[in-house]
């Protein structure tokens, strides 16, 4: 990923646009055909030198003039005729888009690891029980391959966003000055964009529109929101108390420099911090929309920062995920014991629905319900007994009929149904 924003990548595909561009300059006569094969030939291999094209930019104060400078010391008396007819932004904006779809190829990838990896453990997990969680309390039984379940579709989702915006960003802009092709033909665009793997831009106003990178960066931003939201669950996992799940921890590994019995969640929280990153770059994306007429380069400082930064940030953030999920130790005897925790309350809900089944108001079965269940919140008895020794609540459910409604498998029952949703 770093090496598609490197300034030698850069400045190599600066030369295959231009070169491209020449191509299609010699097949409509409006450059020599030899001029165009000798930049070819003399720049194919050729190793363009940074530390010289930043010299001449600090002389010249502009990098494409400074590229091209250099480019005519490679080719000769033949480079005059590159760049005909073109503006800088052609080359800069294509560019950037040819960046920006090899990057969400690698992401891509890095998002069917991800999916590889989550479906292997949601299946591994697919009947293990564990407590559902609402406001961080226990709510009802849910199955820890439920969660990676959930997981998995998000991401699903996620790639299928990716892929959209890929296609949106993979335009070409060849269009010269305000983007009227006044000075280049429209086929010069067209040959390069089938040349780059890109999309001609419809209407490029010497820039290529930035609604376009605005969508792209708006869903590297949510990519990151759905790194954090698994890796928090993680997190609270782990969390002594709980210990449901906990990040591998290798032999030899040191969790504190003060405490030696430490074992933290330090990849989840790592992964924390590079979601905020990521979406930090949504919002100046946003602002590079409005431009001033036809074009100004308000954008161009803001892409060079969060061009390499969203992308390699995410790319290892995916990459780190992957590891997580794919190493982490599951401890479902923890996942039963915070399961019997609160004594059966997790039932409380079927007693309510089996209670107003039976004749009993909504109102009085909640009251019912919840009367006996706070007595076990506070650790004072267990919610089957209790309530079997409520003689309003015997009035509608037998000792059979409580102790029915206390089975756990009762809550997994469509776990497949849900599985065969996300998996097919």
């Amino acid at each position: 990923m770093a090496a598609i924003w490197s300034p030698e990548q850069k400045f190599r595909i600066w030369f295959e646009i231009e070169a491209h561009a020449a191509d299609a300059q010699a097949e409509l006569g409006v450059i020599p055909a030899e001029a165009a094969k000798t930049v070819w030939d003399k720049a194919r291999d050729a190793e363009f030198d940074v530390a010289r094209i930043d010299a001449i930019e600090a002389e010249v104060k502009h990098d494409v003039i400074a590229f091209l400078t250099h480019l005519s010391e490679i080719v000769g008396p033949e480079a005059r005729f590159v760049h005909q007819g073109m503006t800088s932004s052609d080359v800069l904006d294509t560019c950037f888009n040819v960046q920006l779809a090899r990057a969400a190829d690698l992401l891509l990838e890095d998002l069917d690891l991800l999916l590889a990896a989550l479906k292997k453990r949601a299946l591994e997990h697919k009947d293990t029980l564990t407590i559902g969680r609402s406001h961080g309390i226990h709510a009802e039984p849910t199955t820890f391959g439920l969660k990676l379940a959930q997981a998995y579709a998000e991401f699903a989702r996620c790639r299928d966003r990716l892929e959209f915006a890929r296609k949106e960003v993979a335009t070409c802009a060849i269009s010269g000055a305000v983007g009227t092709f006044a000075n280049i033909d429209p086929s010069v665009e067209e040959h390069v964009a089938r040349s780059m793997g890109l999309e001609v831009e419809p209407v490029s106003t010497q820039v290529i529109p930035r609604d376009r990178h605005a969508m792209y960066f708006s869903v590297l931003g949510v990519i990151a929101s759905s790194v954090e939201r698994l890796a928090t669950e993680v997190r609270h996992l782990q969390r002594t108390e709980v210990l449901e799940v906990e990040e591998f921890f290798s032999a030899g590994q040191k969790g504190s420099s003060a405490m030696p019995h430490k074992r933290n969640p330090v990849l989840t929280e790592n992964l924390t911090g590079l979601a905020r990153l990521v979406r930090s770059a949504t919002f100046p994306a946003m602002e590079n929309v409005a431009l001033w007429h036809e074009r100004d380069i308000s954008h161009s400082s803001v892409e060079r920062g969060i061009g390499p930064d969203a992308t390699v940030h995410l790319d290892f953030a995916l990459r780190r995920l992957t590891g997580v999920i794919d190493k982490l130790l599951v401890y479902p005897e923890n996942m039963q014991a915070n399961l019997d925790r609160l004594g059966g309350l997790v039932h409380s809900q079927r007693v309510l629905l089996a209670l107003t089944q039976n004749g009993v108001s909504r109102e009085d079965s909640y009251r019912l319900v919840q009367r006996n269940a706070m007595p076990v919140w506070r650790g004072e008895g267990n919610f089957l007994d209790l309530l079997k020794a409520d003689a309003d609540v015997k009035n509608a459910l037998s000792d059979a009929d409580l102790e029915a409604l206390f089975d756990m498998g009762y809550h997994t029952k469509h776990v497949d149904t849900i599985f065969a949703r996300v998996f097919g």
